[in-house]
């Protein structure tokens, strides 16, 4: 295998190195959405100059849609997150919910009700006032099925809105309420205490009623969007690049130290590194095959994002259907090779699928505490394997195809995990790429077999990640159901205890990698470069990227 190895790098490391000295304009992006960030063939020239003190950052690619409930990427809550704002906003020195929208809440002694009160003086930015309305009216539409929100289950708190948007409800049923203009009272299902972190979120931002309901193509053109954050947008170029300007009527514009913001929307990564290294861009995402030399560099920023990267399988579908052969795939890939020779970002290999950095109420990580799966071991591998075939009566393993969207880094990803297959359990595994949009729909209409995935967390809690696979969630995308997971995940919303609750949330994740639909691969980190004049640019861990906070030297 340290041969065959050895040629696959040798090979792919050449190409790459021809495509960075071409600095070619062809290509696509590293990922990192919440959940799968789109690729584009489309780019930025990087012509455009940008004032002093506007800070220019690449997005990579066109967002999906700046309307909060369908842009689910990374792509989209970046611009949105500085575009728009919630009730709340993490803070920039920790991730925790500050006053944004609303200048305080309050809670019900049963953890039940929340009653946000807005602050004075809050417009959008077509001078119209920012009201309770507007939240009632925004959360239920995320909610319903009409909208089809791939977000949709960040409602759920909310009681009756995942009923309504099952259709097993009424709009009137979603118990959130403007009482006033300035007062929002919200019914939980069950006690949330870490609802103010969800409000912070680009999915349950406010959106314009009367603007919406006039037009559906409101959020995908300057002429039409509104919005309501730090900055407001003054020019998208679509597909090349979206400026935004400091908004003078936002409610804390004197703490805004940028003018603006710039994004370039430069998909192939040596095509943005060379923008940075010629003073184009200020900030970048280190290019894959540079990752190993940058990240020690002065201009580094490295830093954990509790995010992962893993492959889903179709768990209805051959032969995935049989849980010791998904539990084979799992011990035949050695995700530490992927990190230390491809990856190369320092990221922490995934043995588990909550990342790293949600804290028990003990004070320990909960991936400290929560049980270590799936160690690389081919001899196991192997017996599963067979054992799995015996059970389904294989004489050989149906064809295995394993797809992904188009990009360099997942190519190789792709190839050396068909080549761990291989060796270790003499499988053939067929490679299948496409781009973003064309993946995305055969993977959310579980067309797919065997397909790369990431997820990003956006708030604060390790159930982010675990309701990913209940029963029929959306983002689901593998068929896995289990009664006693569902269970499990119901307990814990209905818990009260906190150390009981986190109990019962180990426990769930510990019978999710039993059951084995989806292979972890690694934990994310951010990896980026910063000009040196660039300060004070916020990435938690859980969250989107803060520029209200950004200066420029």
């Amino acid at each position: 295998m340290k041969k065959k190895w050895f040629m696959l790098m040798f090979t792919l490391m050449l190409s790459m190195v021809l495509v960075l000295a071409a600095c070619s304009d062809e290509g696509s992006d590293s990922e990192e959405a919440d959940d799968e960030t789109p690729d584009t063939e489309d780019e930025a020239t990087g012509d455009s100059e940008a004032s002093d003190n506007v800070i220019v950052l690449n997005n990579e690619s066109e967002p999906t849609s700046l309307d909060p409930p369908i842009g689910n990427d990374q792509y989209s809550y970046d611009v949105l997150n500085n575009m728009g704002e919630g009730l709340t906003r993490l803070a920039q020195d920790e991730a925790v919910p500050e006053p944004a929208m609303a200048e305080d809440w309050d809670v019900s002694e049963d953890g039940l009700t929340y009653t946000f009160n807005l602050r004075d003086g809050i417009t959008w930015s077509n001078g119209e006032p920012v009201t309770a309305q507007d939240f009632e009216f925004s959360w239920k539409r995320l909610a319903d099925p009409d909208t089809a929100s791939p977000a949709a289950q960040h409602s759920y708190w909310i009681a009756g809105a995942e009923a309504f948007n099952s259709g097993e409800g009424d709009e009137e049923d979603v118990l959130v309420t403007a009482i006033d203009d300035q007062t929002l009272e919200v019914v939980m299902e069950n006690p949330t205490e870490f609802f103010p972190s969800i409000t912070a979120m680009p999915q349950l931002f406010p959106t314009h009623q009367e603007t919406v309901e006039n037009d559906e193509n409101w959020a995908g053109s300057i002429d039409t969007i509104v919005s309501n954050g730090p900055f407001k947008m003054v020019e998208w170029d679509h597909d090349v690049r979206i400026v935004l300007e400091r908004n003078e009527d936002y409610w804390d514009a004197e703490n805004i130290s940028l003018d603006g913001v710039q994004y370039e929307m430069v998909d192939d990564p040596s095509t943005a590194y060379q923008l940075y290294e010629d003073g184009t861009l200020d900030i970048v995402n280190m290019p894959a095959d540079m990752k190993e030399t940058l990240v020690e560099s002065d201009e580094a920023f490295v830093a954990p994002r509790a995010g992962i990267e893993f492959q889903r399988f179709n768990v209805n579908e051959e032969p995935f259907q049989n849980q010791k052969i998904r539990q084979a795939f799992n011990y035949a890939i050695d995700s530490q090779i992927i990190v230390d020779r491809i990856i190369q970002g320092n990221e922490n290999i995934a043995d588990g699928f909550v990342a790293y950095g949600f804290l028990t109420p003990g004070g320990d990580d909960f991936r400290d505490v929560a049980e270590s799966h799936y160690p690389y071991d081919p001899e196991t591998a192997l017996q599963l394997l067979e054992e799995g075939m015996a059970e389904e009566g294989y004489d050989e393993l149906p064809t295995v195809t394993l797809s992904y969207n188009t990009s360099d880094e997942h190519s190789i990803v792709a190839q050396a995990i068909q080549e761990m297959l291989v060796e270790n359990l003499a499988v053939d595994v067929a490679l299948e790429n496409s781009e973003w949009a064309v993946f995305m729909e055969a993977q959310q209409g579980l067309e797919l077999q065997y397909s790369r995935s990431s997820f990003l967390g956006g708030y604060n809690d390790p159930i982010n990640f675990l309701t990913n696979f209940t029963t029929d969630n959306p983002m689901n995308r593998t068929d896995f159901s289990n009664e006693e997971f569902d269970a499990l995940i119901d307990a814990s919303y209905e818990e009260e205890d906190a150390d009981t609750r986190f109990d019962l949330l180990l426990e769930a994740e510990a019978l999710l990698m039993e059951e084995a639909p989806f292979v972890p691969l690694y934990f994310y980190n951010h990896t980026f470069l910063y000009k040196p004049e660039v300060n004070n640019v916020v990435r938690h861990p859980v969250g989107f990227v803060e520029l209200k906070y950004a200066s420029l030297d």
